[in-house]
């Protein structure tokens, strides 16, 4: 996540024990103690927080029921989560915890029986800034919207939720109970599941601006009508959701169940939140607002800190010292006393997403071209020239760092490379190997019948790459990427789009004449909803909606089948080693960011799953 990461599902009915050892690693009230809590000073109430956001990033989608081209970690986990609160939330104010903090949504932790195939969730009878409680029906409209528009929801795998629940039903006003096709690992449910549903007030279940709140029917709607009701308020709802210049005054937005409410929405990126004065939960922001503001670049951003213009931003990594082994942070911070430098790492992969069903689809689907690709691809130089020490090596669909229990040993190899490490000469042996060989420069197909199937005779080995404008570090691990495959002629044309523009396009297609890219880089990937454990079906898994390369191999979905049934964390492993040798991803370093906090704002803390918590922050003279 980080010019603007993405985010993934769960595990593991299996791993029950695995995951209740990471839970209970994790857990306190509000996470952990936070970083930046250093004596000296009186709090203060009020002020106004400035918050940096990366550069070419703005938060643009308020309506938490997002598909794949409005799924950041800017919407969700540091915008919508503080107006709409999730059934659950994860991590909290904490630079280290990633597990369920079930003291800052609106339901208690579920309850499970039947052998694990009866759910019951028991709401804490919040309440809507309009007055509603936050009930089990606004559970039960989520869920009719999801099983309505199941393809329209970035979280949805096949067979997986709403597909693997037979049945709902508020049973009581606070109560609602769900019936699964079969006996499913607590764990796993409630941070796979669970953890992608967000209530739904009834003021939402409307057509029109002028219906009466639950007027449009999705809430009482059923499979009988083919959800027509459900598809309607859907129809208005992400209509309503298009329209970014009225986030701020269209009423249905400022019904809000969060310790914030939105105050001022700019398409420019300004975008400023004031606490919810009726907001149930604690603890209750103290602050007055929290203004995100977007920069173009990293130098204006720095010149930003540099000025005091902002109190929270991450530091470039080119205005960082070179990191020294055994720290974090720089031994000595470039902007003085006047800002306390944080660590923030994310619990994410980072990598190039390949284009299964593209333009050069025939080519793609060679694991030998992808392993080819992968060798070309000069993580320790990028981590230590580009990034100054603060990333690491991305060896497959688990993070290197944090350190987890999930990451397999294979993953160690190569130091932290994995199976691939950077080899130009290995990346060439495999092409020639395969009836390839350079012509004017560029690898061409010399003998289709070993090229693979779909390649003709003379085609040309050159790929485009789209990726994430606004980043140095980005810019210049394209070039070096492109130098490097160029030494064996592999063509590579990167070309720098906004994030937006990137993530927009990222949409699962099938071959025609719209599925028109080749390769993405947005940022990555962080495991923070839709599921909090790095399983792989939401971004491995045929047919799943964050699939965005249309990736498809019965083996690797058969294996993360078996990760939600099987106990063993060899069984788990089994799947990480295999999804790292088919390098469905082409894997890059993963960087963390250095942060810089104002020293008079304190208890800030950097939550690895990229949720903020403001409602903890306050000032200090």
């Amino acid at each position: 996540m980080h010019i603007g990461k993405r985010r993934l599902r769960l595990i593991t009915i299996g791993a029950a024990v695995a995951v209740a050892s990471l839970v209970a690693a994790g857990c306190s009230t509000n996470g952990g103690a936070p970083p930046n809590t250093s004596a000296g000073g009186t709090r203060l109430p009020g002020g106004t927080i400035t918050y940096g956001l990366p550069p070419s990033t703005t938060i643009n989608y308020i309506w938490p029921f997002a598909s794949i081209t409005t799924s950041s970690v800017y919407n969700s986990n540091q915008f919508q989560f503080l107006l709409y609160r999730p059934l659950y939330m994860f991590g909290g104010n904490s630079s280290t915890s990633v597990s369920a903090n079930y003291a800052l949504g609106p339901a208690n932790a579920p309850a499970y029986s039947d052998g694990g195939k009866t759910v019951t969730i028991t709401m804490k009878g919040w309440r809507w800034s309009n007055g509603e409680t936050v009930d089990a029906n606004d559970v039960v409209f989520w869920l009719n919207l999801d099983k309505a528009e199941k393809a329209n929801f970035y979280g949805y795998t096949p067979g997986l939720l709403p597909d693997n629940v037979l049945s709902y039903s508020a049973t009581s006003t606070n109560t609602l109970v769900m019936h699964l096709n079969q006996a499913y690992s607590s764990n796993w449910f409630t941070y796979g599941e669970l953890a992608m549903i967000t209530p739904f007030p009834m003021a939402w279940d409307v057509t029109s601006s002028t219906g009466a709140p639950g007027s449009g029917g999705c809430t009482t709607d059923s499979a009988a009508d083919k959800w027509a009701k459900c598809a309607a308020v859907y129809n208005y709802l992400a209509g309503q959701a298009k329209d970014a210049s009225t986030y701020a005054t269209n009423p249905l937005w400022a019904v809000v169940n969060g310790p914030f409410r939105l105050s001022s929405f700019n398409t420019d990126g300004y975008v400023t939140i004031v606490p919810n004065p009726k907001y149930s939960g604690s603890p209750k922001p103290t602050i007055a607002a929290l203004k995100y503001v977007p920069f173009t670049s990293d130098a204006t951003e720095y010149t930003a800190l540099k000025t005091g213009q902002v109190d929270i931003a991450q530091v470039a990594w080119s205005d960082l010292p070179q990191k020294a082994s055994g720290s974090a942070v720089p031994a000595v911070d470039p902007l003085g006393s006047n800002y306390d430098l944080v660590p923030f790492y994310s619990f994410g992969i980072n990598y190039i997403q390949p284009n299964f069903n593209g333009p050069t689809r025939a080519m793609i689907r060679q694991l030998y071209i992808r392993q080819a690709l992968q060798d070309l691809v000069d993580q320790p130089s990028m981590v230590n020239a580009i990034w100054h020490g603060y990333a690491y090596p991305t060896a497959g669909p688990v993070p290197n760092v944090p350190a987890s229990q999930w990451k397999a040993p294979s993953q160690n190899a190569n130091a932290g490379q994995g199976t691939y490490p950077f080899a130009i000469s290995t990346a060439k042996t495999l092409l020639t190997s395969h009836g390839w060989a350079e012509v004017g420069g560029v690898m061409t197909c010399q003998t289709p019948s070993s090229c693979g199937a779909g390649i003709a005779q003379g085609t040309q080995m050159k790929f485009t790459i789209d990726y994430s404008s606004g980043m140095t570090e980005f810019n210049n691990e394209m070039a070096v990427y492109k130098s490097d495959a160029s030494q064996i002629g592999v063509q590579l044309t990167p070309i720098s789009q906004s994030f937006d523009t990137v993530i927009g396009e990222s949409t699962p297609c099938t071959p025609g004449p719209k599925c028109n890219w080749d390769g993405l880089m947005y940022g990555g990937w962080v495991f923070n909803g839709p599921g909090y454990i790095p399983t792989g079906e939401a971004l491995f898994a045929s047919g799943s909606g964050s699939n965005s390369g249309s990736y498809s191999n019965p083996s690797e979905d058969s294996l993360i089948s078996t990760t939600h049934t099987s106990p063993s964390l060899s069984q788990f492993y089994q799947y990480v080693t295999y999804t790292m040798q088919q390098a469905p991803y082409i894997w890059m370093p993963n960087y963390y960011y250095v942060m810089a906090v104002s020293s008079s704002l304190k208890n800030v803390a950097f939550s690895p799953l990229w949720t903020l918590a403001p409602e903890y922050w306050y000032f200090t003279k």
